[in-house]
């Protein structure tokens, strides 16, 4: 049974008892306590989105998705966020039959995208939010991917690899752009019985959190809109992971 979000609840509430929590734009600084700069500061970096290289991994023979890809350690402890040296992005097969069981090296976040007081205190400030869904974790191992989803070819797949969980504790899918593309509804599945919700992320700033551990999620496939162009159409996301004790490696 699929149900359309339309209640809202605080953040961490709502990921204790549902597994996920959608937070609209105009609900996404307060929830995550971010000062009323931190918004234009963010446009800034959404132009980064523009420079992403093509994934160079993808086995569906498709060229829909450009990408980057950084690593950082939170120490809820001390506040402090820390980028690791650039490493590969991996999944088992359990997670993603599509493309785990290697590892996957992208082009890393820009530097000026990555040191940004706007990219690290969303970093930040989201880690302390799941800090308080999960209390007993000292630090949270973060993988952040920068996605683009075109559909030049026609067609366009924000997850090949259908419906999935990541092995992870939290997921953030962050909506950063959206054009000329219709498609793309975002479905959570209660991992372990029959419910889910479905919904459309349409506009800048649109978050969902997913409790990795309680649901699955996938996003259907995109499609040039009504008029449009083929290769006009985009659907920009900034996706995060935490993870409690390491980052996923072979």
């Amino acid at each position: 049974m699929f149900n359309i979000v339309t209640v809202q609840k605080p953040a961490d509430q709502a990921l204790r008892q549902d597994g996920l929590s959608l937070l609209l734009p105009a609900d996404f600084a307060t929830t995550l306590q971010l000062p009323a700069q931190w918004t234009q500061d963010w446009q800034a970096l959404s132009a980064s989105w523009e420079r992403l290289p093509p994934d160079a991994h993808l086995r569906d023979g498709g060229d829909y998705r450009r990408r980057r890809h950084a690593c950082f350690i939170q120490d809820l402890a001390s506040g402090t966020l820390t980028q690791t040296p650039h490493r590969a992005h991996w999944q088992p097969t359990e997670y993603n039959a599509l493309h785990g069981g290697f590892e996957r090296w992208f082009e890393p976040v820009e530097p000026g995208v990555a040191q940004a007081p706007a990219w690290t205190l969303l970093l930040t400030q989201l880690g302390q939010l799941f800090a308080q869904v999960k209390p007993q974790v000292p630090r949270w191992y973060i993988e952040a991917h920068q996605f683009r989803i075109d559909t030049a070819g026609g067609v366009g797949r924000p997850t090949p690899e259908g419906a999935h969980r990541d092995g992870m504790d939290f997921v953030v899918v962050l909506l950063v752009a959206r054009r000329g593309v219709k498609g793309g509804e975002t479905r959570v599945f209660d991992a372990h019985g029959p419910n889910g919700m479905r919904f459309l992320m349409q506009q800048p700033l649109t978050a969902l959190l997913l409790d990795d551990e309680r649901v699955i999620h996938e996003t259907t496939p995109l499609y040039p809109a009504d008029g449009q162009a083929p290769e006009g159409g985009v659907r920009d996301t900034l996706v995060l992971t935490y993870r409690a004790g390491d980052f996923q490696a072979p």
